[in-house]
């Protein structure tokens, strides 16, 4: 599948970008990985990290903004991962103007690049935040993502795809809960803080998410967007699992914060098939074609299904996060 493939990752030095570079020279035997970021020095700890595969790596410095920095980076490259986005929504609501070009402008620019360079296939991973957007990076994602299935529109007889990963926090990556308790922790704290114990998550590691997007790239024919079948948990469930003796804090939801996360809404069900390990949500617009566009072997989700963290058919137990927290990634 990406044997012998030149694939690029915008914001390739995140906390994808890390794990999908351990996986792909493991499995694949690609000719060319190339890491896309704006930071210098993450590029240089990654060069020192994955020093065996250097020969098949290639850092560049750009950003996403810079058209013409995507347009000369996407020459020759076959497979598309765009991972880069500004995500911290405290200071998205902060900078609202800088989330617009970076996680709207970006996408189109990306968008542009991969048309124009005769790319193959575009991945792009989104987030719960951009269904029901309740904050400024939810929003800008949920653009994000309705820019990348329609751009199936502008295609022509191009041969390329544009296709959407979609799934909420990922277990030990940056900016997460597990690394903040895992952090107030090491530090002594006795007390941890939740912002309300009825908030819910999905559960999905770095690996779980790499998957599904290893299976994007080999089956998507474009406009589907990903969603990832993953167990749920409670919040003060992990505080527990992480803590046993430890006090929780209601300490209040923040501004733009979910109670649930939510992947799939009771309107994109409509277009929505249950693929086994995943769901995929097609797009309600006239120029969707069956013929081109479906993937066989799915079956119509319920009417009136929704697929959010509080409603899900799986948890996960105190005993069973006590054990994942264990083996899983932490990535400050």
């Amino acid at each position: 599948m990406l044997d012998d493939k030149v694939i690029l990752i915008t914001g390739g030095t995140g906390s994808f970008g890390h794990k999908f570079t351990e996986r792909i020279f493991k499995r694949f035997n690609p000719r060319k990985l190339i890491i896309y970021s704006r930071d210098e020095y993450k590029q240089y700890l990654m060069q020192k990290r994955y020093e065996p595969w250097l020969k098949r790596m290639r850092f560049q410095i750009g950003d996403v903004r810079d058209q013409d920095r995507l347009c000369r980076s996407f020459e020759g490259v076959d497979v598309v991962i765009h991972a880069a986005a500004l995500k911290h929504v405290p200071a998205m609501e902060y900078n609202p103007i800088e989330a617009v070009k970076t996680n709207i402008h970006g996408a189109e620019n990306v968008i542009n690049a991969a048309l124009d360079r005769g790319v193959k296939k575009v991945i792009a991973l989104s987030t719960d935040k951009g269904v029901y957007p309740v904050n400024l990076y939810g929003a800008t994602k949920m653009v994000s993502d309705k820019l990348f299935v329609h751009a199936n529109a502008y295609r022509g007889l191009k041969d390329i795809a544009f296709s959407v990963v979609r799934y909420g926090n990922v277990a030990g990556s940056r900016g997460s809960v597990i690394p903040y308790f895992k952090s107030l922790l090491e530090k002594g704290e006795k007390k941890l803080p939740i912002t309300d114990p009825r908030m819910t998550r999905f559960w999905i590691s770095l690996d779980e998410g790499v998957d599904l997007v290893f299976e994007a790239i080999e089956k998507s024919k474009g406009t589907e967007v990903y969603v990832a079948k993953i167990p749920s948990f409670k919040v003060v469930d992990l505080a527990r699992a992480m803590a046993p003796d430890a006090e929780l804090n209601d300490v209040g939801m923040r501004a733009g914060e979910k109670l649930h996360e939510i992947m799939i809404t009771e309107e994109d069900s409509r277009k929505a098939y249950d693929f086994g390990d995943y769901y995929i949500i097609y797009p309600q617009v006239d120029w969707w074609d069956v013929n081109r566009h479906f993937s066989p072997g799915g079956q119509p989700v319920p009417s009136g299904f929704r697929y959010s963290s509080d409603a899900n058919d799986k948890w996960l137990t105190v005993e069973q996060m006590r054990e994942l927290v264990t083996k899983i990634d932490i990535v400050y």
